[in-house]
């Protein structure tokens, strides 16, 4: 067993080592990995290593991702040779000459970064005020306009016209009586031309027939 220190807490890692030992471990926050000082006395080192995943842990999108080994920054060989929902076990082929052997993983600490989820803006709706119609009728008749909630003539057509959709137009009561008016005048003048025409004739019958009268004399 070696203990390990991340942001001040202390883990102890369980691990066993063939052909190898272990002379230190510690922690790489940034990357998220636990760095091992070996020496490798044999031709070949195995180390086994056996990870809490409350400590340490390597997921992705919740389930169990393959944690990359480097031996002094080249990958090695490696195992996952148990896993349980505590903890995960490795076996790891450590070359001679190696010093540094790092695991990388995705968790210190069960610390996974939880995505950001947005919440949504919810637009409120927009009320409508209901327009209340007056139950008062404050219109008024033709020629005529409200003032004071009274009912007054319109004074500002002249005589015989009213104001209609902005403008003075001929009253109707106005058009018919002047209708009425041209027509018995044109009445009057045809009865007088008759007349005349019929006294005509009947002055030129008188003046023949009294013509007619001297030659028989």
């Amino acid at each position: 067993t070696i203990s390990v220190d991340v942001d001040g807490t202390s883990f102890d890692v369980q691990y066993t080592a063939v052909g190898m030992t272990v002379t230190g471990i510690e922690s790489d926050t940034e990357s998220v990995s636990l760095i091992f000082s070996v020496d490798v006395t044999d031709s070949t080192g195995i180390l086994n290593v056996e990870l809490e995943r409350s400590f340490f842990d390597s997921i992705y999108d919740d389930t169990d991702d393959l944690f990359f080994i480097l031996a002094d920054g080249d990958e090695a060989i490696s195992e996952e040779i148990q896993s349980t929902s505590q903890s995960r076990s490795l076996t790891i082929t450590v070359p001679s000459g190696t010093e540094d052997l790092e695991i990388i993983g995705s968790a210190f600490n069960n610390s996974v970064e939880e995505p950001i989820v947005e919440e949504p803006i919810v637009e409120e709706p927009i009320v409508e005020e209901p327009i209340v119609e007056s139950m008062f009728d404050n219109s008024c008749g033709l020629g005529t306009i409200l003032k004071n909630n009274m009912c007054v003539l319109d004074e500002r057509c002249g005589s015989g016209t009213v104001l209609v959709d902005g403008e003075c137009i001929v009253e109707e009561s106005s058009v018919k009586s002047t209708t009425v008016s041209k027509s018995m005048s044109k009445e009057l003048i045809i009865g007088m031309v008759v007349a005349l025409v019929i006294a005509g004739i009947i002055g030129i019958i008188l003046g023949l027939m009294s013509k007619a009268n001297k030659n028989n004399n």
